[in-house]
């Protein structure tokens, strides 16, 4: 009889250990993932732009869903993108990036990939001949350039979505990967390139793990091997690996080349303190840092069952907008550094809280001489030219954008100018 209330004092305890073990470092996590899983879906029922591939991916891959709210995105994937994308093939520009997400979106959707084509020169074609055929010509371009005709990202993105979809990825695509991931030319200028290595990891996880690998099989596990220490090794003190936002698609890597990322690791604790803060409001960025804090990685679409799914998300009420009116003011320096070396310096006062883009809006209309451009993409808005003097992809361009001698993280629509500064635009090579 002595013996039972140390038993049940054992029961009592172990009960609450088993609790507290749900999350013991994050109580708030499935909180914070309900947050994010919400901001993606309000930016897809948006749809401000064209429609993004990444979010539906995302919003695939996660584990709440608002299916009729999918389905429309879906539709508009498949019209406004589709569309877009067919416009770029026939005026014969590359486009392999946001074909391999369009793609991947459709197979996280479970959609028949033969049943849609690409018509171009009067020559319809199924989406993965498209792919297939960029990655090709992107191969080629390594080949007499050493550089892919986009980047390695997108290189890597085409060979995920291939492989993910069941297609036989020519060896010679494949082992231009693995020759620049051995020779270490995934990088920007002297720095590595975190997400285009995460990318790449994926997209060789997802080779090596289809039998028809062969005797390239040693190539892609040392390739592998590389990749997953160079981002081990690319960890800071506070968790993140290369900063806040390639961390997402970091510890998706990682995941999916078989390394257990703990819900408790200083990398996920990373993401949920940038969560916490706001950091992730850009729909591109949660796009990444969803799947990475449910565990998961784009390489779960190959098995994705559109079946039984949880349907159970809704939004909530849309949330009033900050106007910038009446906030404090804040003195700007806007330098403008050209690509003979030529610098002009600006100054303008803007509103507290302003976005770069509203900034350099502003001081374009106050300042003679200064004006701007700006081209879409998957992440926002980017600069295209700047006091008439461009900076594009095909020249292997662009304008690097710095707050005091800081390289900003953040594009012009997403940085917000808190305090006074000197923001650097400068035309850089890469």
């Amino acid at each position: 009889m002595r013996a039972r209330p140390m038993a049940s004092f054992l029961y009592i305890a172990s009960a609450l250990v088993a609790l507290s073990s749900t999350h013991p470092c994050a109580p708030d996590h499935d909180e914070l993932l309900v947050s994010l899983n919400k901001k993606l879906l309000r930016s897809a029922d948006e749809q401000a732009s064209l429609p993004n591939p990444s979010v539906h991916l995302a919003l695939r891959l996660s584990t709440h869903h608002n299916l009729v709210k999918e389905s429309a995105h879906l539709n508009s994937l498949k019209s406004k993108l589709h569309n877009d994308i067919e416009s770029t093939l026939v005026k014969e520009q590359a486009v392999t990036g946001r074909l391999a997400l369009y793609i991947l979106a459709l197979k996280s959707s479970c959609h028949d990939l033969n049943s849609l084509t690409l018509t171009v020169d009067q020559k319809s074609e199924t989406l993965l001949t498209h792919l297939k055929r960029q990655m090709d010509k992107e191969k080629e371009h390594i080949a007499f350039s050493h550089r892919p005709l986009t980047n390695y990202y997108q290189y890597s993105l085409g060979i995920l979505a291939l492989c993910v979809s069941g297609v036989r990825v020519n060896p010679h695509v494949s082992n231009k990967l693995v020759h620049a991931v051995e020779n270490g030319l995934i990088k920007n200028e002297d720095s590595l390139c975190i997400d285009s290595l995460a990318m790449a990891g994926m997209a060789l996880q997802c080779l090596k793990d289809a039998e028809s690998a062969g005797q390239g099989a040693d190539k892609l596990g040392v390739a592998l091997s590389t990749i997953k220490q160079k981002l081990q090794d690319s960890k800071r003190t506070d968790g993140h690996m290369g900063n806040e936002f390639s961390t997402g698609l970091a510890v998706q890597a990682l995941l999916a080349m078989g390394t257990q990322v703990e819900k408790c690791s200083d990398s996920m604790n990373a993401l949920r303190a940038d969560v916490r803060k706001g950091t992730y409001h850009n729909p591109m960025a949660i796009s990444q840092v969803l799947p990475a804090l449910l565990q998961r990685s784009y390489l779960n679409v190959k098995g994705k069952e559109c079946r039984e799914e949880d349907d159970s998300l809704v939004l909530d009420p849309q949330p009033q907008l900050t106007e910038l009116a009446g906030k404090t003011s804040i003195p700007l320096e806007v330098e403008v550094v050209k690509s003979d070396g030529k610098a002009t310096t600006y100054s303008v006062v803007v509103p507290q809280g302003s976005s770069l883009l509203q900034a350099l809006t502003l001081l374009q209309e106050k300042q003679t001489g200064f004006i701007f451009e700006t081209e879409s993409s998957l992440w926002g808005p980017f600069l295209s030219s700047v006091e008439r003097e461009q900076a594009r992809q095909t020249d292997r361009r662009f304008w690097r954008l710095s707050s005091d001698g800081n390289s900003l993280t953040q594009g012009v629509q997403d940085y917000k100018i808190d305090a006074a500064q000197k923001i650097t635009i400068k035309n850089t090579t890469y």
